[in-house]
């Protein structure tokens, strides 16, 4: 893979849906490892847009990160109950209630444009695409990633015919990528020694890398290369607002916490006063709670509230330091 795409460090750098940025991701190329566009939020011509963007900052090779939706069956019960949990935080923050849940089909859309624009590498969160689409990408020469939380994923995104895949630990920030029941939670080291001994294509091992020495335990545990999340997110590069950095960088061990409150789906961020009042609540299925939430979040971050954003962080996060993408990288390489 490495050879593949003339990357300089064996590092993707995480595809953080609603993070990443054109500067952000070329910034991770230039510094010799895979920038990723996570475009799990947008929609074809947005994707298309993105990677236009990347290009003309770069002519380093990077990827583009889809998320495998299903449209959820919606219980008008629980959308009912999911909104009325959520009904506080709408009047304290002057936001109304009544905002669109029906996500619009994006998926072909976002195939076509990684297509049309020529980008070679494309990973995939939250199942596998269908055949056909599957087809349609290799017939274009695309190197397919997948994601997986267990062994029996791995086994699945190998038999899809994929050619690498993304080994997410517990440990790892942001969304879980599973998409089987029940979630298993384990840690990184653990599911690539597992996976390994199971599966014959590249693994790429996520999940709480911070230092070069976890980099080298990975490599020499027989991982293609690491894929680094938390730790880029405190990178003068990296656009998130400026409560998310201030969340990252002075977080302290044991900070993080799984929750579905955000977006319906589990996720690992920063225990907050959010996470904590609807940890007993109903939330309504992904993306539904997702949509249910913009409106909270975006006018959080206006009002300065982080106790009612999501700050997505891995388990490591206090380990994170702010310095440019370059100075981060080369702190992450092992020296021998």
């Amino acid at each position: 893979m490495m050879q593949n795409f003339a990357l300089r460090k064996p590092m993707i750098q995480a595809p953080m849906a609603g993070v990443t940025s054109p500067k952000f991701v070329a910034a991770c190329c230039e510094a010799g490892i895979l920038g990723a566009i996570g475009a799990g939020y947008l929609n074809g011509a947005e994707t298309k847009e993105f990677i236009q963007q990347v290009k003309a900052i770069t002519d380093k090779p990077f990827c583009v990160n889809l998320f495998v939706q299903e449209e959820p069956r919606i219980d008008i019960g629980v959308l009912q109950d999911a909104r009325v949990a959520l009904q506080p935080f709408y009047e304290e923050l002057g936001v109304s209630n009544t905002q669109r849940v029906v996500s619009a089909e994006v998926f072909d859309g976002q195939v076509q444009a990684i297509i049309d624009e020529d980008v070679k590498i494309c990973s995939f969160t939250f199942g596998l695409p269908n055949e056909k689409t599957i087809s349609k990408l290799k017939a274009h020469g695309v190197y397919l990633i997948g994601t997986a939380t267990t062994v029996e994923e791995a086994v699945a995104v190998e038999n899809a015919g994929f050619d690498a895949v993304v080994v997410q630990g517990s440990e790892a920030g942001g969304h879980r990528g599973s998409f089987t029941d029940p979630i298993e939670l384990i840690p990184t080291k653990q599911l690539l020694q597992d996976v390994r001994g199971n599966i014959s294509i590249n693994c790429i091992a996520a999940g709480g890398i911070m230092t070069a020495a976890q980099v080298k335990e990975m490599l020499e545990l027989g991982a293609t290369a690491v894929q680094i999340g938390t730790a880029l997110l405190t990178a003068h590069e990296c656009e998130i607002s400026d409560a998310h950095k201030k969340a990252v960088l002075e977080s302290e061990q044991k900070a993080t916490t799984l929750t579905k409150a955000f977006t319906g789906k589990y996720a690992r961020g920063l225990k907050n006063e959010f996470t904590e009042k609807l940890k007993d609540s109903v939330v309504a299925p992904y993306p539904v709670q997702h949509y249910l939430t913009l409106a909270i979040r975006k006018e959080s971050a206006k009002q300065n509230k982080p106790q009612y954003l999501s700050l997505w962080m891995g388990e490591n996060s206090y380990l994170a330091k702010a310095a440019s993408v370059q100075e981060i990288i080369e702190e992450l390489t092992p020296t021998s």
